[in-house]
């Protein structure tokens, strides 16, 4: 098998997962000091450090009851050029993190589109690792990227924690997308038109390597074997014309050489079409807002079991008049599916997400899932239960 591109970091691959795992907890305390250093405005680098913590309980239906915690430490690294006194536009940003805790999708929910987007297992990886230029109406992006930066996704969805409000199940499951927790080498171009519309095209790899055989996100190989994902996205601001702010995004992607295709040659190509809508509704001086979003996506039926996707909700921010920064939310997501005993899973999730401080909250959340589809059995509709923190620096 002949490699175009074979990147190892040798220097790190002999470390073990918990050795690296101490040097993100190191990481993370060292640039939390800094970040809240006065000189942070100042300086070329940025430093950034955050850990998200959720436990949750199966209150009924599923696979079996049962509770299940998970958590998440990030740290990030960015440099600016500008500020360097360099040149203009040009940054690199460097992030990684440490998964840990159960599965409870897998062992205790049963559900295909998995409840919580955090849920990954027992992880220490690279995330990002790029180099980003902006010059006039262009923007380039290089180098270990996750799709959900930039495509698909909606502000108002990202309140919430089931995954399928990120990236549309139809694309996480459906080709080897470059999400949370494996992200790909890729390059993507940007233009924007006008303020209100944005062109942007990206080229990913088609096959990144699998997490068994690279647990740390630092082996990467461009084999003419795996192909490619390609994204492009038509992105508008107020398309309506409405009193209020809007973001409508046009979607589609192709990957030339999908091994996801219901047990076809792998040689068959795979796509789909996607759409989301992000409209506030009710804006008021102080702040408060009343957001709706709605997602869609669909791909076809002769290559995919989850062929299309229907998702979207409401976002209140600042509910109440003496907590302008609090959240509610309350959304659905469905998966259209052809291989299960159901035609569709329906998860209904309502969470609240309560600012403690500028830099921690707390966040309660249920979920109903409808018909879970993530076994080859048919079991009862499951009741879950959240409850999330996050410390942010």
């Amino acid at each position: 098998m002949k490699y175009i591109c074979n990147v190892n970091l040798e220097i790190l691959t002999f470390m073990t997962k918990r050795s690296v795992f101490y040097l993100l907890t190191l990481l993370f305390a060292t640039t939390s000091i800094l970040a809240g250093s006065g000189k942070a405005t100042t300086s070329p680098f940025v430093f950034g450090a955050s850990y998200l913590g959720e436990g949750m309980n199966l209150i009924q239906g599923g696979i079996q009851k049962g509770s299940s915690y998970e958590g998440m430490a990030n740290i990030r690294f960015a440099f600016l050029t500008e500020k360097a006194g360099w040149w203009k536009g040009g940054s690199f940003l460097i992030t990684a993190a440490n998964t840990h805790g159960g599965t409870p999708s897998s062992d205790l929910i049963g559900d295909f589109q998995v409840a919580s987007n955090i849920e990954a297992g027992n992880l220490t990886y690279l995330h990002e690792c790029w180099f980003r230029q902006e010059v006039g109406n262009w923007t380039m992006i290089a180098g270990l990227q996750d799709l959900n930066s930039e495509f698909v996704y909606t502000e108002s969805g990202n309140l919430f924690l089931n995954s399928s409000f990120g990236t549309h199940s139809t694309i996480a499951n459906n080709v080897p997308s470059p999400i949370f927790p494996l992200t790909a080498l890729g390059a993507q171009l940007q233009y924007a038109f006008t303020p209100e519309m944005t062109a942007k095209v990206a080229v990913f790899d088609g096959m990144p390597e699998d997490l068994d055989y690279n647990p740390h996100n630092i082996s990467w190989h461009l084999n003419s074997n795996d192909g490619y994902l390609a994204f492009l996205e038509l992105d508008f601001a107020d398309l309506l014309r409405l009193k209020n702010e809007g973001i409508y995004k046009f979607g589609t992607y192709y990957h030339n050489h999908s091994p996801y295709s219901n047990g076809a040659d792998i040689s068959v190509p795979n796509y789909g079409f996607y759409l989301s809508a992000d409209q506030t509704l009710i804006q008021y001086s102080s702040g408060r807002a009343l957001n709706s979003f709605v997602q869609f996506s669909i791909s076809p039926v002769s290559k995919n079991n989850n062929n299309w996707y229907l998702g979207g909700g409401f976002h209140y921010h600042g509910l109440l008049l003496n907590r302008p920064e609090d959240e509610l939310g309350l959304a659905f997501a469905q998966a259209g599916l052809q291989n299960a005993p159901f035609k569709s899973e329906t998860t209904l999730e309502m969470t609240y997400k309560l600012s403690i401080c500028e830099n921690v909250f707390v966040q309660p959340d249920m979920q109903y899932i409808i018909h879970p589809a993530g076994t080859n059995t048919t079991i009862p509709n499951a009741l879950a239960a959240y409850f999330r923190f996050g410390i942010e620096f």
